[in-house]
């Protein structure tokens, strides 16, 4: 029992010294092979793309069919534009983009670099001078930051056109008063916020993905099981880290007295 918390423990230092690392090498990175994360950048936004905007159109949709049979009971079918854009760029919105992106993302890195280490491709790249976090991590790293947040900002638009296109077709308001009305209960300083901590959920993705398949043994089943592990492993991140940031990010808007 203590030798596992032990080795639960060590593992854990070592994941935050991988981290550590990575974000070091994350400058450089940008530096010295942009080629490399915009490759990484193309396939994590444009391969993310379609089911980004199939997720928002169907929870925009779904969310403005619930919400307004819900509203309906105490009529107040007019405020259901302010709910759903509350509901959906504030919270639902960015943590759907970041596990969309954690169940493709988080599979599709592990198994890459699992690969790569049992075929012995990362010794390799270490023998001809290419280290594997500076080479390999970082530009995932990097991609997965920046394209979590563009998949956000998708998601939520096609969310509220999905919305639109339901009030439209079954509600009572133009689309002038719909978009007018969804602004009633936003501010700035709940979107944005929202929106920009998605780019540690992807950071957080591309870390964990990479490490699981860096640490893979050296089997066919092991990089299957790497692959399973990076998915479940990347979604327990970020809704922990969603968790620890959504207090912290209201910390501190209130400490900077950002109320618009």
């Amino acid at each position: 029992m203590i030798g596992t918390i032990v080795d639960r423990l060590e593992r854990f230092g070592r994941f935050v010294g991988f981290a550590a690392e990575t974000a070091a090498a994350m400058p450089g990175a940008i530096l010295r092979r942009p080629g490399t994360v915009l490759r990484q950048f193309e396939r994590v936004a444009w391969g993310g793309l379609p089911i980004a905007a199939a997720a928002g159109t169907s929870v925009g949709l779904v969310t403005w069919l619930q919400v307004r049979r819900l509203l309906a009971t105490y009529g107040a079918e007019e405020n259901l534009p302010s709910v759903l854009a509350a509901a959906v760029l504030v919270e639902t919105g960015p943590v759907l983009a970041s596990l969309l992106v954690a169940g493709r993302m988080g599979a599709g890195l592990a198994a890459e670099l699992g690969s790569m280490t049992m075929t012995e491709e990362v010794e390799a790249r270490e023998v001809l001078g290419a280290p594997t976090i500076p080479s390999l991590v970082a530009p995932r790293a990097i991609a997965c930051a920046l394209a979590v947040p563009l998949l956000t900002v998708l998601l939520d638009a096609f969310a509220l056109l999905g919305g639109l296109a339901a009030e439209l077709a079954g509600g009572s308001l133009s689309a002038e008063g719909f978009q007018r009305r969804s602004l009633d209960f936003l501010r700035l300083s709940d979107v944005v916020p929202a929106t920009l901590k998605t780019a540690a959920f992807g950071w957080l993705v591309a870390l964990i993905g990479c490490w699981t398949g860096l640490n893979a043994d050296r089997s066919t089943e092991a990089v299957g099981n790497a692959a399973t592990r990076g998915v479940v492993r990347s979604m327990l991140a970020v809704f922990a880290a969603n968790v620890v940031l959504v207090p912290a990010i209201q910390a501190a808007i209130a400490a900077a007295r950002w109320t618009r």
